[in-house]
């Protein structure tokens, strides 16, 4: 399945500002079976754009914005192609526990085992992992299964309900929030009982008859587990799927913290204003894959360059 990505950002001040510096993290990841055919990013004010790959292989776009602006407009657009994951197992054998503990040692996967900025142990996660069993039992695979379940029928979705810098608490304690807070929750059980996880930041496209809590015109986030003789594993415990062809990966990192869709500051007195827009459409590539972005974007961006 090819999907086409428009992801926007507006960034309003209430006073003019300058020398803006953001990085922007939007480019879906190239790997595994998710392969990216076509990436652009355009920014008003024009601004020239570099970018690098952060120490989890995360493609990162940097720019620096020196006039005098009162808005900041940022335009990625994306065409990817997602072939389904191979199919799990009904579950792993009993080895697997054993085949974790040994991964603690490995320097690969310290970082999806301990805390980190919003991942923390606290007595209301000690609570929920309590009241929903999140202990060593079974096996792994039907563990995270169970675990996937257990938050998405615990906790309401809620927008508006929590902020991007909330710690898990807001969320343990109201019992409701966004897919960010869920995959944090999960995160935290996950690690406390010897598995690495990491945060997934990226997209997911919608179908009317799969019912998904998370908001369509939105970024999405899940989580993935290693598993021994599986690898990498997703889990979205916001709409209690397994992820798979309509997951779009864009970023990993050990929390929200590693992997915002944009991180930035500038100079002036002034307070700002965040909108975003994001629209995920199956998309007809022919194989010779000379296809190119929708063009709908440079017209708007030039009109709303010059309103500057």
């Amino acid at each position: 399945m090819y999907y086409s990505i428009l992801h926007k950002t507006r960034f309003r001040y209430s006073a003019p500002v300058t020398e803006s510096q953001t990085e922007v993290r939007m480019c879906p990841r190239n790997e595994g079976t998710q392969r990216l055919i076509e990436f652009r990013l355009t920014t008003a004010p024009f601004a020239r754009i570099n970018h690098y790959h952060d120490w989890l292989g995360n493609e990162v776009y940097h720019f620096d914005v020196a006039v005098a602006h009162r808005q900041l407009l940022i335009i990625a657009e994306s065409i990817v192609q997602l072939t389904p994951p191979p199919p799990l197992p009904d579950r792993l054998d009993s080895t697997a526990w054993l085949a974790l503990d040994q991964l603690s040692t490995n320097d690969e996967f310290w970082d999806f085992l301990m805390p980190s900025h919003f991942i923390q142990t606290t007595p209301a996660l000690l609570d929920l992992a309590r009241e929903i069993g999140a202990e060593r039992r079974s096996d792994p695979l039907t563990l995270l299964r169970e675990l996937t379940h257990s938050i998405a029928q615990t906790f309401a979705y809620a927008p508006q309900m929590t902020r991007v810098d909330s710690p898990i608490d807001e969320a343990l304690l109201a019992r409701k929030g966004v897919c960010q807070d869920f995959a944090h929750i999960m995160i935290a059980l996950v690690r406390r009982i010897g598995i690495p996880c990491r945060y997934v930041s990226g997209y997911l496209f919608h179908r009317t008859e799969d019912h998904d809590r998370s908001e369509e015109d939105a970024t999405h986030a899940w989580v993935e587990a290693y598993l021994p003789q599986v690898g990498w594993v997703g889990f979205d415990p916001t709409n209690d799927l397994i992820a798979g062809e309509r997951h779009i990966r864009v970023a990993v990192g050990r929390d929200y913290a590693d992997v915002p869709p944009t991180r930035g500051i500038y100079r002036g007195q002034a307070t700002s204003q965040l909108e975003v827009g994001v629209k995920v459409v199956p998309t007809a590539v022919h194989m010779d894959e000379t296809e190119v972005l929708p063009q709908i974007t440079t017209a708007s961006v030039q009109a709303e360059s010059q309103q500057q």
